[in-house]
């Protein structure tokens, strides 16, 4: 069906069919050929570094990411929490949490201005995830956080403290997938005392009476009216099935407008420059065009706006013709090589929905880890997407804000050879490039390796050429072997950022040597800035 589909979209007739469907007018039309026409704004190059708050009402158990779904999975680790702290998903349902979360100590303004001193350029919010929850004033779904929860307009929140602190805005739209995504709540114990009640996903508005939700329908907010999808039982299949294949139940027309007109109003409502789709390509494709219409929607908006292209979408799992339409978002990994058009790496530093036990145990990625991640990231012309795990009641603990503190001390010293930068003709060298693990379908590489003394990365800005070592060698010696005399121009000056001495340095056939300082400028990495190398 996917192959049909595609090809469908592709056709010149359909293309037709699509000229007077709702979105923007502008020059952009949506079908894959029109949309090629896509140039990645120079802003976005330029800024390489943004942070995202991946935050919404599966943050208020604090129980990590995919709580919605998991919840409802009998023996699983995430169901027993739940009947301990909740008690039974046919009594107390996903919808129930949802209406406990009240985000009282949510501060915006404090959080953005944190993100923006730590050095990033754009903010992220999430404006819904698979549980089908709008985070904004959304008038084509009920279930949206100003009419349940906390009562609040999150994404109004959010955009307007990045507008006060002069970042670029962005959202990241989750929501396609719950029509799958949520057939759990469909199910009942197997076993035990509760065995064959049904859990609350199929409740209707006719069995609201007398409860807190009266008067509202569950069933906008799960949409679980429809047969379950192959072998939905087995609770990994939704990852193999999440381009809509492999038996997959095929979600509804009026399931797939309603997905366009949530993001249109959420597009045109809050004017955010970037979206991110947790989505294979685009959302819904190929089963709906709804995600060729948002992108060409969202294109010629920005350019109306602005009056030329400022607008940045990121899709997953991208075919070249694809890149050249959007920008291609790695999760949790990078590529191993320096990519033709710009992408983005999104990654977090605990799970994406707040967990605690990963904060007890201790298992947040350090700064460190952060700022590697980030070199690697820019050198192969990509940006780092950061989140920071925001709990339940809108707050940051303790230890992530000293995390965020530790990747602020290193920007402060090292941001040159971050922003605006391009890539060399080389990414790297060093022993770390052999070991890297490669780039699954859609990410998750990260980790793998270990970088030590003797790993470099490269930026260019202009004819300066940064080299970024990524630990401080015991005899105090840099040798980078791609520098060598034979193989670039005569190196003039060697400067290390953050170190305000001179820099002794010897370039001879075997590589650029540069001795270093007794005292080490910072930690984590260190940037030396090339005079020379490049004409």
């Amino acid at each position: 069906m996917a192959l049909s589909l595609s090809s469908l979209y592709l056709s010149k007739s359909y293309a037709g069919q699509l000229l007077n469907a709702p979105y923007a007018a502008g020059p952009f039309k949506p079908i894959w050929d029109s949309l090629s026409q896509y140039k990645t704004p120079e802003w976005f190059r330029d800024a390489k570094f943004g942070m995202w708050a991946h935050w919404g009402p599966q943050c208020q158990p604090e129980f990590g990411d995919w709580y919605a779904r998991e919840m409802y999975m009998e023996g699983g680790h995430k169901y027993k929490y739940h009947l301990e702290k909740y008690g039974h998903p046919s009594k107390f349902g996903f919808k129930d949490v949802i209406n406990d979360w009240k985000a009282d100590q949510w501060d915006p303004e404090e959080l953005v201005g944190l993100y923006k001193k730590a050095g990033a350029k754009y903010f992220m919010a999430m404006a819904n995830h698979h549980d089908n929850l709008d985070l904004y004033d959304s008038t084509h779904q009920k279930w949206n956080s100003v009419r349940m929860g906390p009562k609040k307009d999150i994404i109004g929140g959010w955009a307007k403290a990045a507008k006060n602190h002069d970042l670029r805005f962005g959202v990241s739209v989750h929501a396609a997938h719950a029509w799958s995504w949520m057939e759990t709540a469909q199910r009942a114990d197997k076993h035990g005392p509760m065995a064959g009640i049904p859990y609350d996903g199929k409740l209707t508005k006719a069995d609201g009476k007398g409860t807190w939700w009266e008067g509202e329908d569950p069933q906008e907010l799960y949409a679980q009216n429809h047969p379950l999808s192959k072998n939905s039982e087995d609770n990994g299949m939704i990852h193999s099935q999440w381009a809509w294949v492999n038996g997959v139940s095929l979600p509804s027309k009026a399931y797939c407008e309603k997905f366009y007109k949530r993001t249109i109003e959420l597009l045109d409502k809050y004017g955010p420059d970037v979206i991110y789709f947790d989505d294979t390509i685009l959302p819904l494709y190929p089963v709906s065009d709804a995600g060729l219409r948002i992108a060409a929607h969202m294109y010629n908006a920005s350019i109306k706006k602005y009056g030329k292209l400022e607008a940045v979408l990121f899709g997953k799992v991208l075919d070249e013709q694809q890149r050249k339409c959007m920008v291609w978002d790695i999760e949790r990994g990078q590529t191993n090589e320096i990519a033709k058009e710009p992408f983005q790496t999104d990654t977090c530093i605990g799970s994406w929905h707040y967990d605690r036990p990963v904060y007890d145990n201790n298992w947040y990625k350090d700064p460190k880890t952060v700022i590697h991640m980030l070199l690697d990231v820019v050198s192969k012309n990509g940006n780092l997407m950061l989140n920071i795990p925001v709990r339940g009641n809108g707050t940051i603990d303790e230890k992530e804000r000293a995390i965020v503190e530790g990747i602020t001390d290193w920007m402060q010293r090292n941001s040159e050879c971050i922003y605006s930068t391009r890539p060399w003709k080389i990414f790297g060298e060093g022993p770390a490039i052999a070991n890297a693990k490669p780039l699954s379908v859609q990410g998750f590489n990260e980790g793998s390796v270990k970088f030590g003394a003797k790993d470099f990365r490269f930026t260019t800005k202009g004819k300066d050429l940064f080299a970024a070592m990524l630990d401080w060698p015991s005899d105090r010696t840099a040798l980078i072997e791609s520098l060598a005399s034979n193989k670039v121009n005569k190196i003039q000056k060697v400067s290390l950022l953050g170190y305000p001495g001179s820099i002794e340095f010897e370039q001879t056939g075997e590589g650029l040597k540069i001795k270093l300082p007794e005292q080490a400028p910072g930690s984590i990495a260190y940037v030396f800035k090339i005079y020379g190398a490049i004409v």
